[in-house]
């Protein structure tokens, strides 16, 4: 399975009174890594969103072991482990060293500009999950 690191570096507005991130940032950092996703397979949101294709969240939950501080570099590895007609989900591990801060996932439901789901295409699922495909083709 494809997975890509993005590293983050915790900044001051991030946290709370407590010098610890603000729960919430760490949805914001799964976005980030998505698009990070995406760009390392030669794309990106806005290239999807010109031929009319839009990744909705229907779904994210994020599981907190350990907080992250000011000043810390976060490691977050993007994977998606599933594609299915037209959603597809991707799991989160984020880590600081070689400590699991936190892990979640988001799951996405591929839509049109009118907001209605729509297929995903054979030729997408390839680019987005090489992995899948080929496991797919050999089957």
């Amino acid at each position: 399975m494809k997975t890509v690191q993005t590293d983050i570096r915790v900044r001051y507005q991030e946290t709370d009174n407590m010098g610890v991130v603000y729960y919430a940032n760490y949805l914001v950092w799964f976005e980030v890594a998505r698009a990070e996703y995406l760009r390392s397979l030669g794309t990106s949101y806005r290239q999807l969103e010109e031929k009319g294709m839009f990744m909705m969240v229907v779904s994210a939950s994020c599981q907190y072991k350990y907080p992250a501080r000011y000043d810390d570099i976060v490691n977050i590895q993007a994977s998606i482990p599933e594609i299915k007609n037209s959603s597809l989900k991707f799991d989160y591990n984020l880590l600081v060293g070689d400590k699991v801060i936190a892990t979640g996932e988001s799951v996405h439901v591929l839509t049109n500009k009118e907001k209605r789901p729509i297929r995903i295409t054979d030729e997408l699922k390839s680019l987005l999950c090489p992995d899948l495909a080929k496991a797919k083709k050999n089957s």
